[in-house]
C-alpha cells in the first residue's frame, strides 16, 4: 500500500471500498480506535522499559526483600508485568465491545451489503 493507504494499481477492492475508505465514518471510527491503542501501548511500554532499566541499572533496588520475605520489588515488578497485560486486555475488550465493535461491524455491512 502506498502512504494515503491505497491498494496498487490494478489491486482488486471490494465494491465500494474506496467510498467507506474516504467517509467520515470510517475516519471516526480509525480515530477513535488510536485514541485507545496508541497510548495504551505507549503507557506499557514505558512501564515495560522502566522494569528492565531499573534491573539492568539498579539491582540493589530490585533485589530489595519486602517485609523480610522472599519477595523482592523486581519479582512484585516482574509479577505487575502480567497483570498489567491482562488488565489492558481486559480493558480493552470492554472498550471495543461496548464502543467499538458495533461501529465497525455496520460499517462491515456497509460495504459488503450484509454478506459476511
Amino acid at each position: 500500500m502506498t502512504a494515503d493507504h491505497r491498494p496498487p494499481a490494478g489491486a482488486q477492492r471490494p465494491p465500494g471500498f474506496d467510498e467507506v475508505r474516504d467517509s467520515a465514518e470510517f475516519a471516526a471510527l480509525r480515530r477513535s480506535f488510536r485514541r485507545v491503542v496508541f497510548p495504551t501501548t505507549a503507557g506499557f511500554l514505558a512501564w515495560y522499559a522502566l522494569y528492565v532499566l531499573l534491573a539492568a541499572y539498579a539491582p540493589e533496588l530490585m533485589g530489595t526483600r519486602l517485609g523480610g520475605s522472599t519477595i523482592t520489588v523486581g519479582l512484585l515488578m516482574g509479577l505487575g508485568q502480567f497483570v498489567t497485560t491482562f488488565a489492558i486486555t481486559m480493558a480493552y475488550r470492554r472498550w471495543a465491545d461496548r464502543r467499538f465493535d458495533a461501529r465497525a461491524e455496520a460499517l462491515r455491512d456497509r460495504i459488503t451489503g450484509g454478506a459476511r
